[in-house]
């Protein structure tokens, strides 16, 4: 059991060691990082993230964050680059170089071929005296205290205070691009997120055995068509065009007013004459809007003519 408790408080201690390393970095936002966001956001080509080791690791995702969120952008490793791929990088690009110690020979060696083609260089090191930070556009200081590893010697605190200045970076530069959840779905278009943005009220109607009814209808016969359709509502149809809408709880509500009266009375005397409608291309996250604004579980999908064409529910726009 001892042995346990003592793992549990190594682990204990590991995340809160790398916590304020985190909680450390935000003293080094500096101008240095204003500028470098500045820079990005002025860039017409691309964003090329390098670094060697655990710092190309943590490039690469930094890489692959930027592109997802509206900042074209790659990793590539610097030995790839003396290799041929360096024709990949252009004038109008941004280069970010990772480098914990700032003094990695094979990302230092990668430098001068930069200044040469003057492409703009963002180091991101741990030591603002470093090579890497002295011939960097601007340096982004990501220090740490001390590694979260006990013996001070594999990069942990350092890794994870560089993954997440560059989550900064990538926060930041959205928020200055107005980066919105519909741009987010370009990028993202399989995933959950991008389904929801992307989907339309046409991909999710319900279009087959339609609950409609007259306004002349009595409401004695209403029920029949509103039970039969499943969607606890029943659409009223004047001349091929949408004249109202009623639903369970009017029927309900009509029954508890009228009692004896209520069927002598016609679906005209309870039916919202303006019901919500939306057209076919309309998002189905726009449509969740809508329904949360009107607190409404259900809306009319409709042509110009305002001709039914499907229905919309609440479950259907849980894709």
């Amino acid at each position: 059991m001892e042995k346990n408790i003592s793992v549990r408080d190594y682990a204990a201690q590991c995340i809160k060691d790398e916590a304020q390393a985190l909680l450390d970095l935000i003293p080094h936002l500096d101008d240095n990082f204003d500028n470098s966001v500045e820079l990005i956001l002025r860039c017409h080509g691309k964003v090329i993230v390098t670094g060697v080791g655990k710092s190309g690791h943590i490039g690469a995702k930094i890489a692959a964050t930027l592109s997802s969120t509206g900042t074209p952008s790659f990793f590539i490793n610097p030995l790839d680059a003396y290799h041929g791929d360096l024709g990949v990088i252009t004038r109008d690009d941004v280069v970010l170089a990772i480098s914990n110690s700032g003094q990695t020979d094979e990302l230092l060696r990668f430098i001068p071929i930069l200044q040469h083609t003057q492409v703009p260089i963002i180091g991101m090191s741990g030591n603002p005296k470093s090579l890497l930070a002295k011939y960097s556009t601007y340096h982004i200081n990501v220090s740490v205290k001390k590694e979260a590893c006990p013996l001070g010697l594999a990069p942990t605190s350092s890794t994870t205070a560089t993954l997440a200045m560059g989550d900064a970076l990538a926060v930041a530069l959205m928020e200055r691009r107005d980066f919105r959840p519909k741009d987010f779905a370009r990028f993202h278009p399989g995933g959950e997120l991008g389904k929801r943005l992307l989907t339309t009220a046409a991909d999710v109607m319900r279009t087959n055995d339609m609950p409609t009814i007259t306004p002349e209808m009595h409401l004695g016969e209403a029920i029949i068509h509103v039970s039969k359709g499943k969607l606890g509502l029943g659409v009223a149809i004047t001349n091929g065009r949408i004249a109202g809408l009623i639903t369970d709880g009017d029927i309900r509500r009509a029954m508890e007013k009228w009692q004896a009266e209520f069927f002598d009375r016609t679906v005209a005397d309870i039916m919202t004459r303006q019901p919500k409608t939306v057209s076919p291309e309309t998002k189905i996250t726009e449509i969740q809007e809508i329904m949360n604004k009107y607190k409404i579980h259900t809306v009319l999908v409709v042509d110009d003519d305002n001709h039914l064409l499907g229905v919309v529910d609440h479950y259907s726009c849980m894709v």
